[in-house]
């Protein structure tokens, strides 16, 4: 029996960058649908609060992969 290789940090950050990315898309394409309709309406908060958390989770999956390659470590905000 073969052992599985365990997905190194690189793989799983980069896993977790195109996860968020996804996301992102996914709240967007939603978001568009509003802007289609004749008169449009106004998207929803929790549909506006979906954009804005995955936003934040691509940019914190960025910088986190970013930091990982780099080796230096993430400034203080």
């Amino acid at each position: 029996m073969t052992k599985k290789k365990a997905p190194s940090n690189e793989a799983l950050a980069l896993e977790r960058v195109v996860s968020a990315a996804r996301e992102v898309y996914a709240a967007s394409t939603a978001l568009e649908a509003h802007f289609g309709e004749e008169g449009g309406r106004h998207p929803s908060s929790l549909e506006l609060a979906r954009f804005a958390a995955a936003m934040q989770e691509l940019r914190d999956a960025r910088e986190a992969f970013d930091v990982l390659v780099s080796g230096n470590p993430a400034p203080r905000r």
